[in-house]
């Protein structure tokens, strides 16, 4: 991972994300199916429904822009923190009325028996750990996940947190989403701009993905968020060879 990333005040990095809500909004929507374009994100970000398409789909988009305010709302009072509290309680936001259960890890709500999945089409489903009444294994990962975590500079930190939270599957569902909402947190509140996955990159996201959950290796994953990175250029002039490195060890980062 890069050891050099541009960095600046909370302020400025705050600022790009308010004034980038609406693309991180639809490339999030896109990144999970929704069928929403970009002028009806703006649309409805404006406070103005969208004629014709389902419920669901707005509230999915509209849960996405509510969690981004609350983010930068925690990151600019100084009041986020890579915690289970915080976890949670963006799910809370991002998953509801969508997820079984939400603001609450597999197991620790009604539901204790069901466990999720994830299907990777020819290659059959990922299974995480089972679900538990009280969920005391997932608690336990957790928390050793985060005890390794912070041994990590923020840019590691952060895109290690998307992976880690991806594939141990906390939730029900939102995973993905609440795990870039915490990616984000990490970076801005050490200063460094916010990543979005570009819609147009939904397919390559999805694909590389697929591999992580086949290999539980977070190399192509990661230095795919590198290279989303809106200073993916200075990042690689500033460590010179990462991008040559990055490239043997991942293959194509689009």
């Amino acid at each position: 991972m890069p050891s050099v990333v541009p960095t600046y005040s909370i302020e400025r990095v705050g600022f790009r994300f308010h004034r980038m809500l609406p693309e991180f909004v639809w490339d999030a929507s896109v990144l999970e199916g929704n069928p929403f374009t970009f002028p009806e994100v703006k649309t409805l970000l404006d406070g103005v429904t969208i004629g014709g398409r389902k419920i669901s789909d707005q509230d999915q988009a509209l849960n996405l822009a509510e969690c981004s305010k609350h983010l930068l709302k925690l990151v600019k009072g100084g009041q986020f923190t890579m915690t289970k509290t915080t976890f949670t309680a963006l799910h809370s936001i991002v998953a509801r009325n969508e997820a079984l259960e939400w603001g609450v890890f597999r197991g620790e709500g009604q539901e204790t028996n069901y466990t999720p999945d994830v299907g990777l089409g020819a290659y059959d489903r990922y299974t995480p750990q089972r679900t538990e009444a009280g969920a005391p294994e997932l608690n336990r990962i957790f928390n050793e996940g985060l005890a390794a975590l912070n041994e990590c500079p923020p840019f590691e930190k952060a895109t290690a947190f998307f992976v880690f939270g991806a594939l141990q599957l906390f939730f029900f569902d939102g995973n993905k989403r609440t795990s870039r909402f915490m990616m984000n947190g990490i970076l801005m509140s050490n200063g460094i701009d916010a990543i979005s996955v570009p819609a147009a990159k939904a397919q390559a996201f999805n694909e590389k993905m697929v591999r992580f959950y086949l290999t539980r290796d977070a190399t192509e994953m990661m230095a795919f968020l590198v290279d989303c990175h809106p200073e993916a250029a200075r990042i690689y002039a500033a460590n010179p060879g990462i991008a040559n490195a990055l490239s043997e060890n991942a293959g194509p980062l689009s």
